[in-house]
């Protein structure tokens, strides 16, 4: 009897992890998508209802502000994560070294870690690389790091990968006290667990190590420290190759990016003439995807890293055309734009966090009358992105300094990049 609750409880648990992170697994794929499609109808209708109230007659057929085409399916629908990222905390059983996803809330103090083995959206590849970390850690003296003031040191593990077959990754550890000494005795020990020992099964890329006193830091608050292969990974898309650095963004599914930014081409409908402004950049993809149908990409990204991998994949895929400015978009683009003669007409993408865009971002675009054509790619559009298009579409306001034309939507187009999960990304086409 002990056994049979011991065994429903376990399952128990899986599921509820499974239900957390992937909340429509149960559901037939094409039904995901039309969940999908009703949630992006009711972000396009509260928006249509916020511009009313600007005064603004945006009310289309269906109450929606703009056209809403169906949801654009993931060509991959398991397995397509090419970034996981791995807590290490006490589990359902009580070992404080499992390597896995959250369960619970702070709030209940009923958080647990649970191994992520049966989730369908992690490859396969990215599990084993956690279960060779929950082995290497288990063996070490060290314990993991479960709250900052408690002591303890092993923590995080992102696993990245790529479709070239490659594998990186990164182990967050806490020094807390330890010398240089013990630091380098624990990265020496985790290089060998995984070039010579058992962890060798992953046949990594590439592993980092980066020492933390902070929940996330970047690599100029931490350096990510290389202990073994190459300093980057590769992926292919639309027939161009990308550097990958340790901390650089890529979309989440490669094969659902390169669906995406096959529609971005078609939208900006660019022009020999037409420079393009890909604002939040990362490592270049959009820009240098659309660099041969336009006379010249400015890229601006806030992580330095990603910068130097757009300036690599630019001059490896032999792209001219582009220059790309690291730094916060608020402080570089009004100063970009400030200066625009206007010759030749812009087209804006921007692809910004869950955060959304600055405000200083949007009163830049749209004091900047040369931009005519915007596409606002956002993985959470009923959140800060909101704002920002309400910002975009209002009348002009000169207490706010935002005088220029206002923008309108005319389409919006889902992308299921996230199978299983209540998300997806929406690319709202706006024009003036």
């Amino acid at each position: 009897r002990n056994q049979d609750s011991s065994s429903r409880g376990h399952c128990l648990v899986l599921s509820r992890l499974a239900d957390a992170v992937t909340p429509l697994w149960r559901l037939p794929y094409q039904e995901q998508l039309q969940v999908k499609y009703e949630s992006q109808r009711k972000i396009l209708q509260t928006l249509a209802s916020r511009l009313e109230e600007l005064g603004i007659d945006a009310q289309k057929p269906g109450g929606l502000c703009c056209p809403l085409q169906p949801v654009v399916p993931s060509p991959i629908i398991n397995g397509y994560r090419n970034k996981s990222t791995f807590s290490v905390n006490r589990g359902a059983d009580g070992n404080p070294k499992t390597v896995g996803l959250y369960v619970g809330t702070g709030r209940e103090r009923n958080i647990v870690c649970v191994k992520a083995n049966h989730v369908e959206n992690i490859p396969s590849k990215h599990k084993q690389v956690a279960q060779c970390y929950e082995e290497f850690i288990c063996r070490s003296p060290l314990d993991s790091c479960l709250l900052f003031h408690e002591g303890g040191h092993w923590r995080e593990l992102v696993v990245r990968t790529t479709s070239c077959g490659h594998t990186m990754a990164i182990i967050t550890f806490h020094p807390q006290q330890l010398g240089q000494e013990a630091l380098a005795t624990q990265k020496a020990l985790l290089k060998e667990f995984f070039t010579r020992g058992p962890g060798a099964v992953c046949a990594l890329t590439s592993l980092y190590f980066q020492e933390s006193t902070m929940t996330r830091c970047s690599h100029e608050q931490s350096p990510y420290q290389l202990l073994h292969g190459a300093p980057h990974i590769f992926e292919e898309l639309l027939g161009l190759r990308f550097r990958i650095s340790p901390d650089a963004f890529f979309q989440v599914n490669t094969a659902g990016a390169e669906v995406l930014y096959q529609a971005v081409r078609e939208l900006c409908q660019a022009t020999g003439d037409t420079v393009l402004l890909d604002i939040c950049c990362g490592t270049g993809t959009i820009g240098l995807s659309l660099a041969h149908r336009v006379s010249k990409v400015i890229g601006v990204e806030v992580v330095e890293k990603a910068i130097e991998d757009a300036e690599w994949n630019a001059a490896f895929n032999g792209i001219s055309n582009c220059e790309f400015h690291s730094g916060k978009a608020e402080a570089v683009l009004p100063q970009l734009l400030a200066s625009w003669e206007g010759a030749r007409p812009l087209v804006a993408v921007v692809n910004p966090s869950r955060a959304g865009l600055h405000y200083r971002v949007v009163r830049a675009i749209r004091n900047c009358s040369s931009i005519r054509r915007l596409l606002y790619i956002s993985c959470k559009p009923e959140g800060e992105a909101m704002r920002n298009f309400l910002e975009l579409c209002c009348p002009p306001d000169p207490r706010k300094k935002l005088a220029g034309e206002p923008f309108a939507p005319v389409l919006a187009i889902p992308f299921d990049m996230f199978p299983h999960t209540v998300h997806c990304e929406l690319v709202l086409l706006f024009t003036r």
